[in-house]
């Protein structure tokens, strides 16, 4: 276990600052005391806050790392350049993950959130729980809050974050609470099947004080717990459901005892089951529920969570990050309910194994749409696979057309025939967001 001493009197260099998790841990760091510099292949809204706040940041490859310890993601391979010259230099080279782990070890209560879907959204639902109550907690979150950001610092009481399954990160973390939203098929590169997912899984809620699970979710309630939610089963229910153009208020109920009724900020179904892992989770940390109903109810979402960005051609366009078929259909029948037109839904896919071996399920969702687009693939760490490309989607959707850029999006949502009526849905993980930001009127 490292010291606190070790990051004030610590450097570091972040390979790939400009990541939202990454961007996180660097502004925490600088505020822990230690000197932080970092490089990033391209600029962003990320890298250009952490040049606001002082940091140092290379859009390139930095010829010398003159720091002590190099962090860099898993997304990075050994390969690298930097990666290869830090290593050759004899620097500490830490992942990210490990750096998350050593972070939470300086806060007296951890509360990590995991789940193949949603985490960010609750993660970043928890934080405004603690916001509105006043207390002394630090949030690090993988997305951009629209309140908090995706770092927010009020004290060193709580520490609430994302507990990522991706190449087993969140083994990293010991938690005092851990959420466990869902557990999916996904990161089929990292997990060879759902034995080996639910395994992570397991060991991930070992090392924590208390569990908290979705008793929806049949793989998740199957894990020892101290607690459950759900809206079908669990200790803790959503009862007298009432929606208003998809915006839903419940009472909250505790073992059949009705505890606080609320009303969310956010459209979307899913978005009670965040509500009551939120709620859960900081009844175990110990707060009443009066003083949770008001950063469940304040809590305005996430930027790339079913945001309307603008407008094309006058019609609206709301992106969201969902890049798994599970998600894909929650959002995209979230869209239905709300559009009295047709929704032109654009997918971009992310990453080709998980392409690969979802793509009956990917195809299945995307055919209840109208003539979906397929923006070209978002390889992230990988290599080309035709097997797991847009191309080999499209040839499993009959009226589907694939895009590979701008302005041939443009150019066929035009052809499609807009309606005043209709809704552009943009979906995917990737820079179709950026994309989709680039063809607003």
């Amino acid at each position: 276990m490292f010291s606190e001493d070790f990051f004030k009197n610590g450097s570091f260099y972040f390979i790939g600052i400009g990541g939202v998790s990454m961007s996180a841990l660097a502004s925490l760091l600088v505020d822990f005391g230690a000197h932080v510099r970092g490089s990033d292949a391209k600029r962003s809204a990320q890298t250009d806050r952490l040049i606001r706040e002082g940091i140092s940041v290379l859009i390139g490859e930095e010829e010398e790392i003159t720091e002590d310890t190099v962090v860099y993601t898993g997304a990075v391979n050994d390969g690298h350049p930097q990666l290869s010259a830090a290593r050759r230099a004899g620097k500490r080279l830490i992942t990210r993950a490990e750096l998350l782990g050593m972070v939470a070890k300086e806060y007296s209560n951890v509360i990590s959130v995991s789940g193949c879907h949603g985490k960010t959204t609750c993660s970043a639902m928890i934080s405004h729980i603690f916001f509105r109550a006043e207390k002394k907690f630090t949030c690090h979150i993988g997305g951009e809050d629209l309140l908090l950001g995706n770092y927010h610092s009020m004290g060193r009481e709580y520490f609430i974050t994302e507990a990522c399954e991706f190449q087993r990160s969140f083994l990293s973390l010991q938690s005092k609470i851990a959420v466990i939203l869902n557990i999916d098929r996904d990161h089929t590169d990292c997990y060879s099947d759902e034995k080996a997912i639910f395994g992570a899984f397991a060991e991930f809620a070992s090392a924590a004080e208390k569990v908290l699970v979705n008793a929806d979710d049949r793989k998740a309630r199957a894990l020892p717990h101290a607690l459950s939610y759900g809206l079908d089963s669990g200790n803790v229910r959503a009862e007298n459901i009432r929606s208003d153009r998809e915006k839903y208020s419940f009472t909250i109920s505790e073992k059949g005892i009705p505890m606080i009724r609320v009303k969310l900020s956010l459209v979307g179904k899913v978005h009670i089951g965040n509500a009551l892992a939120a709620y859960c989770a900081a009844r175990l940390a110990g707060l009443t529920p009066q003083e949770i109903k008001p950063g469940i109810e304040s809590f305005k979402g996430i930027k790339r969570r079913f945001e309307q960005v603008g407008r094309f051609c006058g019609v609206p366009v709301i992106c969201d990050y969902a890049h798994h078929p599970r998600e894909i259909q929650e959002t995209f029948h979230t869209a239905q309910k709300l559009c009295s037109g047709t929704v032109r839904l654009i997918f971009q896919p992310h990453t080709y194994t998980r392409t690969r071996d979802l793509m009956s399920e990917f195809a299945g969702v995307l055919k209840e749409a109208e003539n979906p687009i397929i923006y070209k693939t978002f390889a992230a760490r990988e290599k080309f696979d035709a097997a797991g490309s847009a191309f080999a989607l499209v040839s499993r959707i009959p009226e589907a057309s694939y895009v590979q850029s701008s302005e041939q999006l443009k150019a066929r949502l035009c052809a499609d025939g807009l309606k005043s009526d209709d809704v552009i849905l943009v979906l995917g993980a990737g820079d179709i967001y950026d994309v989709a930001l680039g063809i607003l009127d």
